[in-house]
């Protein structure tokens, strides 16, 4: 009896070490995003595209981007191959959902836009380069869903 005590002692220990480790290591996983976006805006802003997310452990999914929001802000936008980097996670699944968002913008023709945005304890930052008019400043939710 003492014996299957002793075993049962140091398979749990050993189990617990196994554990440990992983959970260290939970927030590790890195993600970016590479995105279109279109939309317009007229006190109401608006825009929706698609993307991908791939992320340093392998896992990769095809998403829908919607953004929604108001303020006061006037025209039209266009972002093809933007970039997204997340704050590291733990899955992809992480990532998914509303992030709440604040800018301010201008722009005529060709210009650069970069924007910080939050969803609990993940961040994404944003960069892209774009083409249409756009003029104000808006607020709203950017929201990230599997597509397919």
């Amino acid at each position: 009896m003492r014996r299957l005590f002793r075993y049962g002692g140091v398979a749990a220990a050993a189990a617990l070490l196994c554990v440990v480790p992983r959970a260290a290591q939970a927030d590790s996983t890195r993600c970016t995003l590479r995105y279109d976006l279109e939309g317009w805006s007229a006190f109401y802003k608006t825009a929706s595209g698609k993307g991908i997310i791939e992320c340093d452990n392998g896992e990769s999914a095809p998403v829908k981007i919607v953004t929604k929001g108001g303020g006061l802000t006037f025209g039209r936008s266009k972002i093809t191959d933007g970039r997204g980097r997340f704050s590291p996670v733990a899955s992809i699944s992480d990532l998914l959902g509303d992030y709440a968002s604040a800018e301010a913008h201008a722009g005529a023709g060709e210009s650069t836009a970069a924007q910080v945005m939050t969803r609990g304890t993940v961040s994404l930052e944003l960069t892209g380069t774009g083409s249409g008019v756009d003029l104000g400043f808006s607020f709203g939710r950017f929201t990230i869903t599997r597509s397919g």
